[in-house]
């Protein structure tokens, strides 16, 4: 490991060091959106954000239907007060609807999704009625266009169906096959350089001999932006060198629209990445008020944006979701940066002193009486990446909060809507 100076005590206060809040907007709104699209078939679109509004060619639903298996009815023949008897005239099935005319005292019988024959505005719930060969007899009590899907009702024809910026997932391709689009176009995928440093670093197999470790950093890495959907060039393990540091960033920078490192941003004396990037291109170097992960380097590479996270596990994946992410995010022209917080009781003590913002790592799990509730993984050493593997969440301290009592409620940032 790179020798470092020591560290201060959590609950000192350097007035130089940013809050979470202003190191995320600032490295969002240094960041710009990148340029280039693709036209891909709709399947392939999953996880990519949509380059231009999608324009609905049709409306949704189409034509009005029903949205219960029972009978289309007049309003007008539904009695008031006691009941009538309708003659069932036809069926309409979906796909194959009834072609006739409803007349006053005619009743339809229709199935989900079928078409609404004309004369009819109003479905009655088959277990509502009751009938007798072909007469069913309705009580008082119904409403006109009760069990009735309008058309264009979800999405009306010509009208944006989606919006640009917005993320692909499942429940848009379902919306978008609904449409009966086979295409869209698309950001072209943010290409992400990434790499870590360090002499004590070993690849995976490879036997380790005295102070060494092996390299997990980019192997989270690799998961985190592949789950982000980026387009990845995996640059290895990168010795602690001046030179080689150095051209490993002149190297990414020509690939990538961002390079990523992890490792070498402290001020030990053989921590290049602050050193070199302050030589090759622009840095606002920042050591942030949060645990774990309080160093972290911003700025640019040529035409590339850097951030060099802590060389830590636990920090690395804290410093990649509360930073990188939003403005990765905010690269590929996503509309949604930012996670999802909301407030839950702590099951127990969770320890912190003052100082600086601290990511927990935590277990967010329904109680006996069905309500949330949130307990400590154990252990938070930033060296400890079993905890988040433990862990399916965050739980935020605020940096001047002191020990959280059991039954305070807490800030909890689920991992899952992260990627």
């Amino acid at each position: 490991m790179s020798k470092t100076t020591p560290a201060k005590n959590d609950s000192e206060i350097d007035t130089n060091w940013l809050s979470v809040e202003q190191a995320r907007e600032r490295m969002c709104d240094s960041v710009a959106i990148i340029h280039g699209f693709e036209r891909v078939a709709i399947r392939d679109g999953l996880n990519r954000i949509l380059a231009e509004d999608v324009i609905s060619p049709i409306n949704v639903p189409p034509y009005d239907n029903s949205a219960m298996d029972g009978y289309a009815v007049q309003a007008t023949d539904l009695p008031d007060i006691g009941e009538v008897s309708l003659k069932v005239s036809g069926t309409s099935f979906a796909g194959i609807p009834f072609n006739g005319k409803v007349n006053t005292g005619e009743a339809i019988r229709i199935m989900t999704g079928a078409m609404l024959p004309k004369g009819t505005d109003t479905v009655i719930m088959q277990e509502q009625v009751q009938q007798k060969d072909d007469l069913i007899t309705i009580s008082a009590g119904h409403k006109q266009g009760q069990n009735v899907r309008y058309i264009g009702e979800d999405i009306k024809q010509d009208g944006a169906a989606l919006h640009t910026g917005k993320r692909i997932s499942p429940a848009e391709l379902g919306l978008l096959a609904s449409l009966g689009v086979p295409e869209v176009t698309v950001k072209r995928k943010c290409r992400v350089a990434f790499f870590s440093t360090g002499d004590e670093l070993r690849a995976v197999g490879e036997p380790l001999e005295e102070g060494q470790i092996y390299d997990s950093n980019r192997y989270t890495l690799y998961g985190m932006l592949t789950r982000l959907g980026v387009e990845l060039i995996d640059m290895g393990v990168i010795p602690d060198d001046r030179s080689k540091i150095e051209n490993a960033f002149t190297t990414a920078a020509s690939l990538a629209d961002a390079v990523i490192t992890s490792g070498g941003v402290s001020v030990g004396e053989a921590d290049y990445v602050k050193e070199t990037l302050m030589k090759l291109g622009e840095i606002n170097f920042w050591k942030i008020s949060m645990k774990p992960g309080k160093p972290l380097a911003f700025g640019k590479v040529n035409n590339a944006v850097f951030i060099g996270l802590p060389g830590n596990p636990v920090s690395v994946m804290a410093t990649f979701y509360q930073f990188a992410l939003p403005a990765l995010r905010r690269m590929m022209g996503q509309e949604d940066i930012n996670p999802t917080i909301f407030k839950v009781p702590c099951k127990s003590i969770l320890k912190k002193r003052p100082g600086r913002t601290d990511f927990q790592r935590g277990i967010l799990s329904i109680d006996k009486s069905g309500q949330l509730e949130v307990d400590g993984t154990g252990m938070q050493g930033s060296h400890i990446l079993s905890g988040m593997s433990k862990a399916n969440c965050f739980i935020i301290l605020p940096a001047e909060s002191g020990n959280a009592e059991a039954g305070t409620l807490v800030n909890v940032q689920p991992f899952e809507g992260l990627i």
